[in-house]
């Protein structure tokens, strides 16, 4: 009989003191920090653009946008650049992490639930909790962190960047 071993890789990071996760067939590269271009109107989450080889990409520091201050500037500090699909459409977006870690294969049956409580951030923002050398990595879902509004706002404010 065989028996097929479901799992995923996940781009970990770390914000303040808590370690999370992305699937990493979302992130399409990450970036060493970089000089954002800061946009008029829209929301404090959104720092700004970053040039990426001509196109303007919006980053998002992710530590506003789950209420944890804003991320400050290190030579740690990463820019993750994310895919993310949304209505049939896919979104070129970057966020900020205090410093990208590993990238780890976790099987399935090691993803519990989202924890009801105890997170700093929203559990409707997270897919699961894995348990990896004795820490918790909270699994971020992508879909869910960015709604197709502040995609869609995101997206506005960087094409007009260009312009």
């Amino acid at each position: 009989m065989d028996i097929q071993n479901n799992s995923s890789k996940y781009l970990t990071f770390a914000m303040a003191s808590e370690f999370y996760a992305i699937e990493i067939s979302s992130v399409r590269e990450v970036l060493d920090m970089t000089d954002i271009t800061r946009l008029p109107r829209t929301p404090e989450f959104m720092r700004g653009v970053v040039n990426l080889r001509g196109n303007a990409v919006p980053v998002i520091d992710l530590r506003l946008k789950f209420g944890m201050g804003k991320t400050e500037r290190t030579i740690h500090t990463r820019i993750v650049i994310m895919e993310i699909e949304a209505e049939e459409e896919v979104w070129l977006l970057g966020a900020m992490a205090d410093s990208v870690k590993e990238v780890l294969e976790i099987e399935e049956s090691m993803i519990d639930p989202p924890p009801r409580m105890g997170t700093s951030i929203r559990t409707e923002f997270l897919s699961g909790l894995a348990k990896h050398d004795g820490r918790f990595i909270l699994l971020l879902d992508t879909k869910k962190v960015f709604s197709t509004e502040e995609l869609s706002a995101v997206q506005e404010a960087g094409t007009m960047s260009l312009n």
